[in-house]
């Protein structure tokens, strides 16, 4: 009887085993039977790679190539300050900036890439003079991006039906006068096509700026490269310098006025010295002593604010930064996009894997 069950739980066992191997082979996909479907159905899937790379070429050929161009600028970052020390070169070494043993100033490099998208920014580029490789484009920036760009069939296609969408009083609007406080629809068009093309980034470590534009042509993206750097720099140097700037004319204008007191009572002691050469009167030489004593006190003030004006100079060629063009701006020679042998290529490789995937589907799932 024992021998009986013994057989009967042998039998059970070796039928679980076989369903759970029978349970694995569905579960594997058979790699044989997948690559002998991929054969029967390979002029299908020739047909469907074919047709793939021929709509991936119609739709990315019509879009208009770009090229870049990039400046690397390093500013001074601030006043000279005693304080610091091994702290700020420890913190500088883990990546955190302490001042590095400056006064920075309120703007700091970090937020130049901001100032840059802003509208007052823009507008000192707006008119700077571009001339294109071919040399058939000699106009300024805003007309070049209002009049000579190109535009992709799907960019022809939103901006008709922006057109047909939009209000006659857009329509009817037309300023050659641009005001950054209130712009019309097709100057925040161009400005904001401006912010997209030219941009700019701060390495955190180093404070090293890195301006880059991108356009439609190469000599105006490096055109424009040079002219963002020199617009920042001189944005720098005006916020840098802008008290400094202030002390100097106020200085000049005192040194001025002192100036021309001293040389009225100067006259005014010449022309009365020389009417009473001969008189020698008390009285006389008594306003004589009073000229030249007045005279003297101007010339005090005089010397005294143009000491100070002198002092103010010199503080704003201090206040003036001083930057260092790690790599200027320069005509780029290949495209920086778009990708078009990349793109054909993804794009037929979806188009492949997603048809293996559709003719197997039976056999993979």
């Amino acid at each position: 009887m024992e021998t009986v069950r013994n057989k009967n739980s042998l039998e059970i066992e070796t039928i679980e085993n076989n369903k759970r191997q029978d349970i694995n082979n569905n579960e594997q996909i058979d790699l044989k039977a997948v690559f002998h479907r991929i054969i029967e159905k390979k002029w299908k899937l020739a047909i469907i790679i074919l047709l793939t790379i021929v709509i991936s070429i119609a739709i990315i050929l019509p879009i208009p190539r770009y090229y870049q161009s990039s400046v690397e600028l390093a500013p001074e970052l601030g006043i000279p300050n005693t304080g610091g020390g091994s702290l700020s070169d420890i913190a500088s070494s883990m990546g955190i900036n302490l001042g590095n043993g400056v006064i920075t100033d309120a703007i700091s490099p970090e937020l130049y890439p901001d100032l840059m998208k802003s509208n007052t920014f823009v507008m000192q580029l707006i008119n700077c003079k571009v001339k294109s490789n071919d040399g058939k484009i000699d106009t300024t920036y805003y007309q070049y991006l209002l009049k000579h760009q190109k535009y992709s069939p799907t960019e022809k296609f939103i901006g008709f039906i922006k057109k047909a969408f939009a209000t006659k009083e857009t329509n009817m609007i037309v300023s050659h006068r641009i005001n950054p406080f209130k712009l019309t629809k097709e100057q925040d068009d161009i400005f904001s096509l401006i912010k997209s093309n030219i941009k700019g980034s701060t390495d955190k470590k180093t404070n090293v700026i890195t301006i880059s534009v991108e356009d439609q042509d190469p000599l105006i993206a490096a055109t424009m490269a040079e002219n963002a750097r020199k617009q920042l720099q001189a944005f720098i140097t005006k916020y840098r310098t802008s008290k400094a700037r202030n002390d100097v004319n106020y200085y000049a204008k005192l040194t001025m006025k002192a100036k021309a007191d001293y040389e009225k009572v100067r006259r005014e002691y010449a022309a009365y010295s020389d009417a009473n050469t001969e008189v020698t009167l008390p009285s006389v030489q008594s306003k004589m002593e009073d000229i030249e004593n007045d005279m003297q006190l101007k010339f005090n003030a005089y010397t005294a604010l143009n000491s100070q004006l002198q002092s103010a100079e010199a503080k704003l060629q201090e206040r003036t930064p001083a930057f260092t063009v790690l790599s200027s701006a320069s005509v780029p020679i290949k495209p920086a996009g778009p990708k078009r042998m990349i793109f054909v290529l993804g794009m037929t490789f979806m188009a492949t894997l997603i048809s293996i995937v559709f003719f197997c589907r039976d056999l993979i799932f």
